[in-house]
């Protein structure tokens, strides 16, 4: 006799899946990984590390343990897992300001409205605040706006030697991150490649928080310009290569092909244009990917996308597709090269 209680049972644990998104930014807030030491430490002694109640504690921990995040050694007595130890603030990659960031209020709201988003192909941030998601970070919530910014930076240190490495890079030339935030991916790529020059190009506020190694002063300042700028208005940087990392999903396919675009125009013939993005079809983390992909159009109208979704932006901006390729990362190369070379 068939089992009819499986599929039920998983549907039920898929909706109330927001209670363990939940409890892993109560982790982060309670700052319970940075409590948790080197050893195994029991529930009564976790609680008055970090002010809270015992047994609701032992409820939190259960859940967290039940997907490996933290671990249940003996009776109320937990240890670090590799996946605990991630939402400690002082770990490398770590994964705490990611947490606090994805359970903050505006992303609930923004979350409980998806259905409108479907229905109408649109952000609902807009509607909802007013104002752009990083008006808003930057703006009225300026501490949503550093946990964004730390965010960002730790997930860039764990793919950038991911990139590097696939990028394969002669050493000469010039290399321009456009929307390279604080320039963790250029930083590392002109330390691997002494022949090569870097231009950091992002906002103002953004280029204002470089890495000091590429600012004046810093080691790499000789071989690093930056740019301020919006490459929505125009990308004024002549390169040899553009890297666009972890921004064009963030917009739609006019927004998309809009920059692109700009920088067809702005770059030398030949010049290689490189995306650095998931892609839907290609990708080993396709429950990330897929509900990136949602979180994308109801917070900004963006989206990721297929191969033959960046081909085709590739081919409305003017630009040669080069097709993509894998890195050792969540992320690809999604290449493309500007006529005329």
């Amino acid at each position: 006799m068939a089992d009819t209680t499986e599929a039920p049972l998983r549907l039920h644990a898929l909706a109330y899946s927001l209670g363990i998104s939940a409890a892993v930014t109560a982790a982060a807030r309670l700052d319970l990984a940075d409590a948790l030491g080197d050893r195994p430490m029991p529930v009564a002694e976790l609680a008055a590390a970090v002010g809270a109640s015992e047994e609701a504690l032992g409820q939190l921990l259960r859940a967290l343990a039940c997907h490996g995040v933290f671990r249940e050694t003996a009776e109320d007595v937990y240890a670090h897992t590799e996946l605990s130890r991630l939402l400690r603030g002082d770990a490398p990659g770590g994964r705490k300001a990611m947490a606090l960031l994805a359970g903050a209020p505006f992303a609930w709201r923004i979350w409980s409205r998806l259905d409108e988003a479907v229905r109408t192909g649109r952000s609902v941030f807009a509607e909802e605040y007013g104002t752009t998601l990083f008006e808003h970070l930057h703006g009225s919530e300026p501490e949503l706006g550093l946990l964004f910014d730390q965010a960002m930076a730790r997930s860039g240190e764990i793919t950038a030697a991911a990139v590097a490495d696939a990028l394969g890079l002669e050493d000469t030339g010039t290399v321009a991150d456009i929307g390279g935030g604080r320039g963790i991916l250029l930083r590392l790529l002109l330390e691997r490649h002494p022949g090569v020059s870097g231009v950091l190009f992002d906002l103002e506020r953004v280029i204002a928080g470089a890495d000091p190694a590429l600012c004046e002063g810093g080691a790499l300042a000789g071989r690093c310009a930056l740019v301020a700028g919006d490459c929505h208005v125009g990308v004024p940087v002549k390169a040899d290569t553009y890297l666009l990392k972890g921004v064009v999903h963030m917009w739609n396919d006019d927004l998309a092909v809009a920059v692109l675009r700009n920088l067809a125009r702005a770059a030398p013939p030949g010049a290689r244009i490189i995306l650095i993005e998931q892609v839907l079809d290609a990708t080993a983390t396709p429950e990330i990917a897929t509900v990136m992909n949602l979180l994308m159009l109801v917070s900004q109208g963006g989206r990721e996308r297929t191969r033959k979704e960046f081909a085709a932006l590739f081919a409305r901006a003017g630009l040669e597709f080069g097709g993509i390729r894998a890195t050792r990362s969540a992320v690809h190369l999604v290449e493309g090269a500007v006529p005329g070379h």
